[in-house]
């Protein structure tokens, strides 16, 4: 079941995205970003879409309209529900709210070090635009057009 969050569930989105980002700590020079966001001001600003599995929370999607796409800002699974396809089923998720909302496209930005995210990403028809060098980060701009 996915439904839409609830500002008093601020904490429990920040725990799972600790959980779900903590394996790329040592993979890429500094944390990830989501392990470092403001929680509070994006329950506030962006949108927070939550899997439960059994009753509990196993995922979250965080978007952000942005002119005319939506921006995928998070994509969460708790390491425990990771490899079942979860994180395939909110990025379409995400798709649909975007079409809902009459916008061209969904787009993300991720780590480059994260090849295992790209190539998900890939699979599900995000296309690479550029990279962008952030500090000690390249972050890899990916978009994908609807329908």
């Amino acid at each position: 079941m996915i439904c839409r969050a609830r500002p008093d569930q601020v904490e429990e989105i920040r725990g799972l995205t600790l959980r779900a980002y903590a394996k790329w700590i040592g993979v890429t020079p500094v944390k990830p970003r989501p392990m470092t966001a403001d929680y509070d001001a994006a329950m506030r600003d962006h949108r927070f879409d939550c899997l439960y599995r059994d009753g509990t929370l196993a995922g979250l999607v965080e978007t952000v309209p942005q002119a005319d796409e939506l921006l995928i800002v998070n994509v969460a699974i708790e390491p425990g529900h990771q490899g079942h396809g979860l994180g395939t089923r909110l990025m379409r998720h995400a798709e649909t709210l975007a079409a809902e909302a009459g916008l061209r496209a969904t787009r993300l930005y991720t780590n480059k070090l994260m090849a295992e995210n790209i190539a998900l990403y890939e699979r599900l028809g995000y296309r690479f635009e550029k990279e962008t060098r952030h500090g000690q980060i390249v972050a890899v701009h990916m978009v994908r057009p609807l329908p």
